[in-house]
């Protein structure tokens, strides 16, 4: 585990699992919600080669198909039975680069690795350097294409997060999106948006969120209970954000992501998904950021 400090906020890392997140305190109090058993989610997980859903084992990448494989057993099944969240949840193959008190940058060589190139043919590093400055987290990815043709961008980060010392139900979210994106009972988009229609700030008591929000306004995403806070900021080569706070839970996590759910198979059908990618032999780079509050 690494641990990163700045004054009272302090950050740990584990390069060992997955190089997520796992703890995030300012003044002794705890953001990050770790609560998951052993293969769930939680911390601050890196999402990619895509993340979220895709609408099948199959996939469109500059025109062509590709298809996945279960048989190699690292693929994540929802329960519609769709490939979620990548490859690299858990991974202990990040190397660390560089740190120092405030700041660790840890690198994964994806095109070493078979029967990842298997599922996702394009041979890339990721590079995430986590830094802690201005009293907030600042979580840096960048995304080196070796492949000698474009590659499709989809990646994201799933926080969660807590405010300490309260309940769920006692949480406000405020979501800084114009837009709302229409799923399927699948939690797929299906090329429908309309008006963001919740209210602002969003009470979560008694209510479920599993949304996902174009057009952002570029202002902080908040969390908040009156008397404690969390910001997060988008860069904005994050231009999706997916809320996702399920009744019963001790979290709430404002996911920033590269495109929408599905990205790959719905540019191929003439939907705008936010899709980007990276030239042969650029990088691609972008920052947020979770500020706490107390």
């Amino acid at each position: 585990m690494i641990r990163l400090e700045d004054g009272n906020l302090q950050a740990q890392i584990d390069p060992a699992c997955g190089n997520s997140v796992r703890s995030l305190r300012l003044g002794g109090e705890e953001f990050v919600w770790t609560g998951a058993e052993k293969g769930h989610l939680d911390g601050i997980p890196l999402v990619a080669p895509w993340a979220n859903r895709i609408d099948g084992l199959e996939y469109f990448a500059n025109g062509r198909k590709y298809v996945l494989n279960p048989a190699l057993e690292n693929l994540r099944i929802d329960a519609n039975g769709l490939p979620i969240h990548g490859l690299l949840l858990f991974t202990d193959a990040w190397k660390l680069v560089r740190q120092d008190a405030r700041s660790v940058t840890s690198r994964i060589e994806f095109w070493r690795r078979p029967e990842w190139m298997a599922q996702f043919p394009f041979a890339h590093a990721i590079e995430i350097t986590h830094r802690i400055r201005d009293g907030a987290l600042e979580i840096e990815t960048a995304v080196e294409n070796f492949s000698d043709e474009p590659m499709p961008l989809c990646v994201g980060f799933h926080p969660y997060m807590r405010l300490p010392g309260s309940a769920r139900d006692d949480w406000r979210v405020h979501i800084a999106a114009r837009e709302q994106v229409i799923l399927s009972a699948k939690m797929v988009p299906t090329g429908e948006r309309k008006s963001n229609p919740l209210p602002n700030p969003f009470p979560l008591r008694g209510a479920a969120l599993d949304h996902v929000f174009s057009n952002l306004s570029g202002e902080a995403f908040v969390i908040e209970n009156g008397r404690r806070r969390i910001e997060v900021r988008f860069g904005p080569k994050y231009p999706v954000a997916i809320v996702y706070s399920p009744p019963g839970g001790e979290f709430a996590c404002i996911e920033p992501m590269s495109a929408l759910t599905n990205a790959f198979n719905l540019e191929y059908a003439g939907i705008a998904s936010g899709l980007q990618r990276v030239a042969p032999g650029e990088t691609w780079r972008e920052i947020f950021s979770i500020t706490p509050v107390t």
